[in-house]
């Protein structure tokens, strides 16, 4: 899927049992997309953890005044620096449209189930929190699906790395090897943590979304009652209380960055101190030393992707179960008197099976006349007979007294 070709003819009936299941669900439906991405990624990262090798053969040729093997390490590190750059390129433009076609997917899957309920939507969830589901939180469900696959390639590319180093020089490969898997999971511990505040700051800014919903639909009615005081205060409490829990995932996650600068840096002491020894004492050679050094300092690079799929996944979880359990919402009895038939598809989505209608529009209760193929628009001084209207045009149920 290419971002010229959206919308999606057809988003698909999503997983919504719960948000990991919708997470699978999406990935599922993008897996082309991630393989391309996760590829992309495997030229960027080889190339770019392969820079020691040419690093360390280079410095061994100065050692042994080798002017040919020299030039060799020269043309090598020019040739990885073409394909870094172009594995970068490649990754970047692969990742961003899998995290735009995930975001349209459930952009065009809330907008569905909006134009399914109609106005029972409201009835059922609060405005403000459907405003947050299709934008904050299709954000976050749309970065770890785009984090994923650089992430497969970071995993792969450490593997393969670590493997490496233990074939070229056992005794610092050993360190290696056993350091840097050692460094991926020493944040686990407080991912816990950093989930539960992230999770309490994104309900506290859903709370005051749907304050601020309520507060500019009743609008008319503050105005007329003097209390738009009253809720200005309410919402100014509800953004202090928002910018409280922000600071206090962002030093949660601020800890956890620290920890994968400290960590690394202790493996990279630990690595020439040892490696320093192995040289002083003729087991290894300087070229060697060099090599094994530059690739733990390279190491670095896609260690951090793990850190942002712990960060990614951390966030979106709660966004995809808040967006599975808006779009899992059904009519009730009441509700779907009068609404067209619905088909229950898989995992209870509903799907239209009525053919797509044509010919103009046509309201009887008020005498509107929607020509088609033409632009119309309404204008109505009642904003609930707008909404009555709105509903009949809908084919949905209309709640509320008759119009004039």
């Amino acid at each position: 899927m290419h971002i010229r070709d959206l919308p999606y003819p057809d988003p698909g009936r999503p997983d919504v049992r719960s948000g990991p299941r919708f997470l699978i669900w999406l990935g599922r439906n993008q897996l082309g997309g991630q393989v391309k991405s996760a590829l992309w990624g495997l030229v960027h990262m080889a190339a770019l953890v392969s820079f020691p090798l040419a690093i360390g053969f280079g410095v061994q040729a100065v050692v042994d005044r080798s002017g040919s093997r020299l030039a060799m390490a020269g043309a090598l590190m020019v040739g990885l620096t073409v394909l870094t750059a172009l594995g970068d390129a490649m990754l970047h433009r692969a990742a961003v449209t899998n995290w735009i076609t995930a975001a349209a997917r459930v952009q065009q899957l809330l907008s569905r189930k909006t134009v399914e309920l109609g106005s029972a939507l409201t009835r059922k969830v609060a405005a403000g929190e459907v405003v947050a589901v299709s934008t904050g939180d299709v954000e976050k469900i749309g970065w770890f699906v785009e984090a994923l696959s650089r992430f497969t390639a970071a995993a792969i590319t450490t593997v393969a790395v670590c493997v490496a180093l233990v074939l070229y020089q056992p005794a610092l490969g050993a360190v290696v090897a056993v350091g840097v898997p050692a460094l991926a999971l020493a944040v686990l511990p407080l991912l816990p943590r950093a989930a539960r505040r992230a999770d309490e700051q994104r309900d506290k800014a859903g709370r005051a979304t749907e304050l601020a919903s309520d507060t500019v639909a009743g609008l008319r009615v503050l105005r007329g009652i003097g209390g738009e005081d009253l809720f200005l205060g309410r919402y100014r409490n509800a953004s202090q209380e928002v910018r409280t829990a922000a600071v206090r995932s962002a030093r949660m996650w601020a800890l956890i960055a620290a920890v994968q600068v400290a960590l690394p840096g202790l493996l990279l002491i630990g690595v020439v101190w040892y490696g320093a020894s192995l040289a002083q004492k003729g087991r290894i050679d300087v070229g060697e030393l060099v090599t094994v050094y530059s690739a733990v300092t390279f190491l670095l690079f896609p260690l951090r992707h793990f850190e942002e799929i712990a960060m990614a996944y951390s966030f979106s979880r709660p966004s995809a179960r808040r967006a599975a359990r808006v779009l899992a919402l059904r009519r009730s009895s009441s509700d779907s008197a009068g609404a067209p038939p619905v088909d229950k598809g898989e995992h209870g989505e509903g799907q239209e099976t009525a053919a797509r209608l044509g010919g103009d529009l046509y309201d009887p209760t008020s005498g509107m006349l929607a020509p088609s193929g033409l632009l119309t628009a309404v204008v109505c001084g009642d904003p609930d007979a707008a909404g009555r209207l709105a509903d009949r045009l809908g084919g949905h149920p209309v709640h509320g007294g008759p119009d004039d």
